[in-house]
């Protein structure tokens, strides 16, 4: 009687230690493997035409013919006869969020870098641009390309799961997963709770390298086996999250020029230099006024009025620095300028409060850029 408890003790702990074991690391450098996944050119939600009521009480056609597709935006409208359509309105930071995830969903990241941790999953593309997820189960803010998306995620067993969002009874779920050297990113569109198109993303370890062997080489002889050239070694680099920004102490700022309606509108281009460089100067950088050398600030103003003489503009902040790059297209390494932050907003107001909105706005984007950079250096 003893042995047998014995051996039950004995398999209940293994169950135990089998379950206690952590989930595989999703983290790693990874590269897109296009030939094995399946990626829909047209992912996307659909337009939910509303179907309008004839005089007879017949259900008569949509407005439109066929299966609409839409990356952003909404609107409604109306047609003789009583009968209606409508689709669903969004907001300009709805229309934000699907643009940019269905536009990954289509064109996935080349390259995927991850720092899988129990606390947070950091994904960093092969643009450099970032988002931090945390795997709790609660919802989360989530800040990527300059825009907010409500996540909540968790895991479940050896999958990581995230629902972004995007919109009112719209979600866009990804779910990783790692087998042997593989990643699969699995996306899927879901309308009010009903699941939609859905791709599935293939990536490899490592970073790809491609060499051709010459035709000679890869036919051999009859007397000897193909050869080909060994792959070349790969090239250290810094793959932590926000690497790029480690060490940058001096930099330039640069404020394009305002347009005449920019101006009209309050406007003033020197003010808003110094408003600037002064945030820079705060978050301990060495500023130079002015400059588009080596490491700088850009931005970039677009002024417009509509009905009423309402003030809109569109602002734009980047970091931009310069580097050498082998292009395919060469045999020599050239200077290229390469963007570390892109940040971008628009403001609109009466023409007596839009100055002060607009550099608020852009006074935010710097200081988001000098935590940034605090953080990498940390």
């Amino acid at each position: 009687m003893k042995q047998g408890l014995s051996s039950i003790a004995a398999i209940a702990l293994l169950v135990a230690s089998a379950h206690a074991q952590p989930p595989a690391s999703l983290g790693g450098v990874w590269t897109y493997n296009k030939a094995v996944s399946e990626a829909p050119a047209e992912i996307g939600f659909n337009v939910a035409w509303l179907p309008s009521q004839s005089a007879g009480g017949q259900e008569s056609a949509p407005a439109t013919g066929g299966r609409g597709r839409r990356g952003g935006g909404g609107g409604g409208g109306s047609r003789a006869g009583g009968g209606a359509f409508s689709a669903p309105r969004e907001s300009y930071e709805d229309s934000q969020r699907i643009q940019i995830l269905t536009g990954e969903a289509r064109k996935p990241p080349a390259r995927l870098m991850i720092v899988d941790t129990p606390a947070a999953v950091t994904f960093t593309n092969d643009l450099g641009q970032s988002r931090v997820i945390h795997p709790d189960g609660r919802q989360d803010s989530v800040e990527y390309q300059g825009v907010l998306f409500p996540v909540t995620a968790k895991r479940d067993g050896d999958r990581l799961v995230a629902d972004f969002h995007v919109a009112k009874d719209r979600d866009i779920r990804h779910s990783y997963s790692r087998s042997a050297a593989q990643l699969v990113v699995e996306v899927q569109f879901i309308d009010h709770g009903t699941a939609g198109d859905k791709a599935r993303f293939v990536y490899e370890a490592g970073v790809a390298t491609e060499t051709a062997p010459t035709p000679a080489t890869a036919a051999g002889t009859p007397n000897r086996p193909a050869t080909f050239p060994a792959q070349p070694e790969r090239e250290a680099f810094d793959e932590r999250p926000g690497a790029e920004l480690r060490g940058l102490k001096t930099l330039g700022i640069l404020v394009e020029d305002l347009s005449q309606q920019a101006v009209a509108c309050g406007l003033n281009h020197d003010a808003m230099e110094a408003a600037l460089a002064k945030k820079l100067t705060d978050g301990g950088f060495t500023v130079r006024r002015n400059s588009d050398d080596d490491t700088y600030v850009y931005v970039n103003v677009m002024t417009n009025s509509v009905a009423n003489g309402v003030c809109v503009s569109r602002y734009d902040v980047y970091l931009y620095t310069h580097a050498t790059a082998k292009v395919s297209y060469r045999d020599q390494a050239v200077l290229v300028q390469v963007s570390l932050m892109h940040r971008g907003g628009m403001a609109s107001s009466a023409p007596s409060a839009h100055a002060t909105g607009v550099t608020r706005g852009l006074e935010g984007y710097v200081d988001l850029l000098v935590t940034q950079v605090r953080d990498a250096n940390k």
